[in-house]
């Protein structure tokens, strides 16, 4: 059969080496350590709960002047191949477990697959890697007071780190070169701004396919002045005070257990303060647990009520993605997400590679005997902007490694489902490109794609039958954000409304997914907000 490849074991093994750097421990190594290493109680001037995307960068930047603890309930990446390796993608969202693993499944009311990371730099350790900025439009909606000189800085902090131009795989251009066909012009390029068009973005993995995650930016920590604990569960946050007082209840700490299950606390300094970075599904569920939420909701549930915020776990919002992926007649390169189209219809359109073993078994003379063969399987995916559908997060129970209960409401809102169309669209456009004809079987006198899985309806110019499509295949691309969205659960600055010494910085404030890809924001976000604090806390002191 054409569509599948024998390639001999050396060349796997070639394609699967991983280098030199891989195998050395990282230089934050020196200051990780599992929680069951930590004292009983402990002070610090913050306390970051969530080693991931925005709380790695975070800690890194206040450590240059603070003693910082970073909370992280995960292990640590570099250990794993998998986790650092571009071709193990899949596999490390595929080999999950309910403690340990990186990633952490769950599903939406709606039945939609979805995970988050659980390992030290979060999502950043098992995402695709595709690194682009925000739209300009993002930072006048998102409600965060922006600094947009530091912006600007903080985007370069990270870029210079661990961000790096990749090198187009072949479906890549095929990809490249069909938006440009369809008409998504202009072509950019190679650049890290959002911009109309066709673009190659930025990759976190580097060209032997090693990935970089929001942990190697812990590189830049000063050592003598944080500590960074794995496998260490935050089980709610700890405040001053009664509700009876009629004060104003300030986070002065934190309750977390290790693998044994012994309990620790850690507790702030004056001025200091916790700062919640657990992602839109971490987050607002530990803020419910912690006492911040609707008082009767909470009142129902048993959990003493700190502060009234009726908001907190609703306008969660996930970018539905839907697409289609075939059999491709030669072996691809295995290929995660290099080029973008941001189309003016409210979609961008990506794509990916993958190559897949299957064993197969002969027999001959009664004789068997085994050999793996492998085919490339090539999708093409769309995601839209916005979206506008929100949905909500509530609990499922009182026990923070019970998930939470979340609910997208996908295409609610009828301009997410225009938007879709629009978007599958452009993919039947793409299909019938001469940059896609070399990815058709001929059979039988015609040229034919075999897909594998959901196709496009044959009338493409039916919004009903489009819409349907839309509804039938949503999917998630991973990019949830909101749950404790600026105006509503945090203030301009991202401190929690209602109590003292508490912030949010992470996804859950957005209201709007920051352009193609959050992942770049998200970095920015922590490593912006350091900057910020450092500041504020300057200009208190008069130094």
């Amino acid at each position: 059969m054409a569509s599948i490849i024998i390639i001999s074991f050396k060349f796997i093994i070639f394609i699967s080496l991983i280098s030199t750097t891989s195998s050395q421990n990282p230089t934050y190594s020196s200051f990780v350590v599992n929680a069951t290493r930590l004292p009983p109680e402990d002070s610090f001037d913050y306390i970051i709960i969530g080693g991931g995307t925005a709380g790695c960068p975070l800690a890194a930047t206040l450590s240059s002047n603070y003693r910082v603890l970073l909370l992280e309930r995960g292990g640590v990446p570099h250990t794993d191949p998998n986790v650092m390796r571009e071709d193990g993608f899949i596999t490390t969202l595929r080999r999950v477990d309910s403690f340990y693993s990186p990633a952490e499944v769950f599903s939406s009311e709606e039945g939609v697959p979805n995970a988050r990371g659980r390992v030290l730099g979060g999502s950043s350790a098992i995402n695709a890697g595709f690194y682009s900025r925000a739209d300009d439009e993002f930072y006048n909606r998102s409600g965060i007071n922006f600094d947009l000189d530091l912006v600007e800085r903080s985007y370069q902090w990270i870029e210079n780190e661990i961000v790096f131009q990749p090198e187009l795989q072949p479906w890549q251009s095929a990809i490249r070169d069909g938006l440009i066909e369809i008409g998504v012009r202009p072509f950019h390029g190679y650049t890290l701004q959002h911009a109309i068009g066709t673009k190659i973005g930025g990759s976190t993995f580097d060209s032997t396919g090693y990935r970089h995650s929001a942990a190697d930016l812990l590189n830049s920590a000063v050592a003598s002045n944080i500590k960074v604990a794995v496998h260490a569960t935050v089980e709610r946050i700890l405040f001053s005070g009664t509700e009876s007082s009629g004060s104003k209840r300030n986070a002065i700490g934190v309750v977390f257990w290790d693998t044994t299950g012994r309990y620790h606390h850690a507790m702030v300094k004056e001025q200091g303060e916790v700062i919640l970075a657990a992602g839109a599904i971490g987050s607002p569920h530990l803020l419910l647990l912690s006492g911040i939420g609707p008082r009767s909701y909470l009142s129902s549930w048993g959990i003493p009520v700190i502060n009234h915020s009726p908001f907190v776990g609703q306008f969660l919002y996930d970018n539905p993605r839907n697409g289609i992926s075939f059999l491709s007649p030669t072996l691809l390169h295995h290929s995660l997400i290099q080029v973008v189209g941001i189309t003016e219809s409210g979609a961008y359109l990506e794509a990916s590679s993958t190559v897949r073993p299957v064993a197969r078994v002969h027999t001959n003379h009664r004789r068997s005997h085994s050999s793996t063969v492998y085919f490339s399987v090539a999708s093409i995916m769309e995601k839209i902007i916005g979206p506008l559908s929100a949905g909500s997060l509530r609990l499922g129970s009182t026990e923070v490694t019970t998930n939470p209960i979340v609910r997208f409401n996908y295409f609610s809102n009828p301009v997410d489902l225009e938007r879709c169309v629009n978007g599958t669209r452009k993919i039947g456009e793409m299909l019938r490109t001469q940059a896609m004809r070399r990815f058709r079987f001929w059979n039988h006198r015609r040229a034919t794609f075999r897909f594998v899985g959901a196709r496009l309806p044959v009338n493409q110019s039916s919004d009903e039958e489009m819409g349907a499509f839309c509804r039938r295949t949503v999917n998630t691309i991973w990019h949830y954000h909101g749950g404790c969205v600026v105006g509503r659960v945090v203030d301009a600055d991202l401190k929690v409304i209602g109590v003292g010494s508490l912030r949010v910085v992470d996804g859950s404030t957005f209201s709007i997914s920051p352009g193609t890809n959050p992942q770049a924001t998200v970095l920015m976000l922590g490593r912006h907000m350091g900057l910020k604090i450092l500041r504020e806390r300057l200009q208190k002191t008069g130094v």
